[in-house]
């Protein structure tokens, strides 16, 4: 087979694992107020020559020797030894002769058979070919001939070395490749640096076998993602879903296609149920509804909505039902009126006093595009607040056939569409970003905070974020700060350019934005994060458009500034010793610490997908000291405030460093 050109461009960060053809593209005071450079576009990166390159490896079969990786066939492997005895780890260095900046690695894995192809796997730099760094990349490849393209950090080495930590199939203690290429620097933007106090700071990258579109928070420090039929493409109603699940302490991921559901669960509605379960609805197969346990670890189908839908906006309620309206993406071009899913009678109702129509944008794409993507939040009684994306916001009723009332404007907001909204304290939500139109039109640098306490919604402008952004993603922290992650500032989906690398992080107290440490990778369109129980965040994925330069099947964790002290190091944090599992809405808990803290705040677990998060919020708590590390804190009566489900239960300290959180079930 013909080598690439070595001109061949890659974006840096991403791994190219399909080879069919592109799909349809969809149609059309440390607070530093500072101009982001990472917002210009970013470049790509190309192949490194491989001239004077040398590999060597672990251990390798007569014939399949590693020299076979840099002889631009395809058809010659390297083979670890399996003949004789032969055990994993294995590992395949490459020597590029100098130290030069380097950013990923291209792993072309052997055709026709199977064997040997790489699982689990971890890659190491060395300037000197004795003294390793830690690894830049960790994660798991798929077990199929695509070619893996495994982006990281832009570092010097001269020594790269690929470790095959399992075999993808577990076919047996053997490693193999058809041809490894190296990428070289794409010039990216200095990130920003400093005190990691203020900027936080990102970990290695880590590799996934998909490209993870949409993602939940389980019980037990797992998180479970899923992308579309495929693991790196959408396309069709295919009936089956690739999923991935990644155990937080153990760094471990388990692939698995979910066929039993007849669902593909790409572009859907998420929510979380009151008893933790996850509720999927529509996406590709437009009227299908899947619900997956974490109890049992197994999926299930529950009965199909009365309206196909894709991308719809979603959200459990202070009842535990769940409210879904709009997805004109899938299921057809019309009105899509609300319904309600009982998980009680396992049923869904018609909500039709609930039109698309008052939650519309302008998008010039018409209803396809104006219907998607809602922002809604549970209030008290049933009902919920619609935010946005729209100009104009929205109260819904629920019971009976549904009602629509009017809330007024989101101040001198414009549509923005791709936007985020965050519920980061009782009633209070922060809108940022997005643009007029689903894609190709500027998106915004504003932000409005919106108060839902009173009866008439008040909307305040905050301060500006530094860098316009759509289709980025929000996370509120345990202290009710909000980090802002990727996007675009000219959305563009399977796009790169204008991307986003440096977070920014809100201040609820100041109203002002503070930039963070930058990203390795592009976190785009179909790209997600996650609040974890650690009270760091997983962002992760971006593409699912097949054999394309935009595909990211990986993630980073970021620790944010208030785990940090000035060098980098760990602050002491505060650690819950007792708590009970479980709460009803209106009791008071006794919360044990090992040390005195200063209070406590739930963040209810959520699902992300497209940028939206409707289940996020966090819910300040009011608490009394029995003793220095013996609290009694109470938990509001009124489930709109805490609608029933799963939550993350964190102790603060004085300083505002959270403890990791205890698992805390409220209702349900």
């Amino acid at each position: 087979m013909k080598r690439r050109s070595l001109a061949t461009p890659v974006c840096v960060g991403l791994m190219v694992i399909g080879v069919a053809a592109v799909p349809r593209l969809l149609e059309p005071e440390h607070d530093h107020h500072v101009e982001i450079s990472a917002a210009a576009m970013v470049p790509a990166a190309a192949e490194l020559p491989r001239d004077g390159w040398v590999a060597t490896a672990s251990s390798d079969e007569t014939g399949n020797e590693p020299t076979r990786v840099l002889d631009g066939d395809r058809a010659t492997i390297w083979h670890s030894r399996w003949r004789t005895a032969s055990s994993l780890p294995q590992w395949l260095t490459i020597d590029t002769g100098k130290v030069q900046r380097v950013s990923g690695l291209v792993y072309t894995p052997r055709s026709g058979r199977a064997n040997g192809r790489i699982g689990r796997y971890e890659i190491r730099l060395s300037q000197d070919g004795t003294t390793w760094d830690a690894p830049v990349v960790t994660g798991t490849m798929a077990d199929d001939e695509a070619v893996k393209t495994i982006g990281f950090a832009v570092s010097s080495a001269r020594y790269v070395r690929l470790v095959a930590l399992s075999e993808a199939g577990e076919r047996g203690p053997w490693a193999s490749a058809a041809e490894i290429d190296l990428l070289g620097d794409p010039g990216l933007p200095p990130p920003v640096t400093g005190n990691p106090s203020v900027t936080g700071a990102w970990g290695p990258t880590i590799g996934l076998p998909i490209v993870p579109a949409a993602s939940a928070l389980l019980p037990g420090n797992k998180l479970l993602m899923w992308s579309a039929y495929a693991a790196n493409e959408f396309g069709g109603a295919n009936g089956y879903t690739q999923t991935a699940v990644m155990d937080l302490t153990t760094g471990q991921v388990s692939g698995r296609r979910v066929d039993n559901t007849g669902h593909d669960m790409f572009c859907p509605g998420t929510s979380m149920l009151a008893d933790g379960r996850i509720l999927v609805t529509g996406g590709s197969n437009a009227t299908k509804t899947s619900i997956y346990d974490p109890r049992t670890d197994t999926w299930s189908s529950a009965p199909d909505m009365t309206v196909g839908r894709g991308y719809q906006g979603q959200t459990t309620l202070s009842t535990g039902e769940v409210f879904t309206v709009g997805g004109s993406w899938s299921g057809g071009r019309k009105g899509k009126a609300g319904e309600l899913y009982s998980p009680a009678t396992n049923t869904w109702r018609p909500l039709p006093d609930v039109p698309s129509t008052p939650f519309l944008t302008a998008d010039p794409a018409g209803v396809y595009r104006a219907d998607n993507h809602a922002w809604l939040f549970a209030t008290g009684g049933g009902k919920v607040f619609h935010a946005g994306p729209s100009a104009r916001m929205n109260w819904i009723e629920t019971a009976g056939r549904g009602k629509v009332v009017d809330a007024g404007t989101r101040g001198d907001s414009r549509d923005a569409m791709n936007g985020n909204a965050v519920m980061y304290d009782i009633g209070k939500i922060l809108t940022v970003g997005g643009a007029p139109a689903y894609e190709k039109a500027d998106a915004t640098k504003a932000a409005h905070a919106v108060d839902i306490t009173g009866r008439t919604p008040s909307v305040r402008r905050t301060s500006d974020m530094a860098a316009a952004r759509a289709y980025s993603n929000s996370v509120v922290l345990p202290d009710g700060t909000v980090v802002v992650i990727g996007g675009q500032s000219y959305p563009v989906p399977f796009s790169d350019q204008t991307s986003v690398l440096v977070p920014e992080l809100w201040n609820p107290a100041t109203g002002r934005f503070t930039a963070l440490a930058a990203m390795a990778t592009p976190r785009n369109y179909h790209s997600v994060a996650n609040l974890l129980p650690d009270g760091n965040v997983f962002s992760g994925g971006g593409g699912l458009c097949g054999k394309c330069a935009t595909n990211h099947p990986d993630g980073q964790i970021f620790t944010p500034p208030y785990l940090l002290n000035a060098d980098g190091s760990r602050k002491p944090r505060p650690a819950i010793t007792s708590a009970p599992a479980a709460a009803s809405g209106g009791s008071t808990i006794t919360v044990g610490t090992d040390r005195a803290v200063k209070g406590f705040s739930l963040v209810r677990t959520s699902s992300v997908t497209h940028s939206v998060d409707n289940d996020q919020r966090r819910v300040p708590l009011t608490s009394s000291v029995v003793s220095p590390t013996s609290h009694r804190v109470a938990i509001p009566a009124d489930p709109g405030i805490v609608p029933p489900g799963n939550y993350l239960l964190f102790a603060l300290d004085i300083a505002g460093t959270p403890s990791v959180a205890a698992q805390l079930r409220i209702g349900g």
